[in-house]
């Protein structure tokens, strides 16, 4: 029971501390979203007009949720959640958007904004259900595409000195 407890305050604290989660909607790539920790859940809007795109996150699915540190933005823990869309106007739809509303950053439209999420845009609910993925041996980058591009070469060893006595002179 206390493995139980000490997974479930893991995930809670270190979805709270951390602004943005990669979200994973079966059959679909891994997504960064920003969110805000509230009630039990992490709380995500979009799907709107400038908003962040909610890939296969449908209502009643499954998502796996990575959240990474403040510190250095590695994995901290992955978790499984249940997708839950919040119906507009309805008192979790109010409760999650006054949450997001406050972390919202660069919004055009002020107080008019969640009147325009119940218009355009879905509010949901990313619910832990208690299972925790083992976090993974390699890192899982992906290789780089194939591109005509280079890596610019090294500076010359004389140019420091050569900025530097331009701005003695001065």
């Amino acid at each position: 029971m206390t493995s139980e407890l000490l997974d479930q305050a893991l995930v809670e604290e270190a979805t709270r501390k951390s602004g943005l989660v990669w979200v994973r909607a079966p059959g679909a790539p891994a997504r960064p979203l920003w969110h805000v920790w509230h009630e039990g859940a992490a709380c995500v809007v979009g799907d709107g007009p400038g908003e962040q795109p909610l890939t296969g996150l449908t209502d009643g699915a499954t998502a796996e949720v990575t959240v990474r540190g403040k510190d250095k933005g590695g994995r901290l823990v992955t978790w499984t959640a249940r997708v839950v869309e919040a119906a507009p106007g309805s008192e979790v739809w109010q409760a999650a958007v006054a949450e997001l509303r406050g972390k919202r950053l660069n919004a055009t439209d002020g107080e008019a904004m969640p009147a325009r999420w119940a218009r355009e845009c879905r509010v949901l609910r990313l619910e832990p259900t208690g299972e925790l993925t083992p976090l993974p041996d390699g890192s899982l980058a992906e290789p780089p595409p194939p591109s005509p591009a280079t890596t610019r070469e090294a500076a010359p060893a004389a140019l420091p000195r050569l900025l530097l006595k331009r701005r003695r002179r001065r």
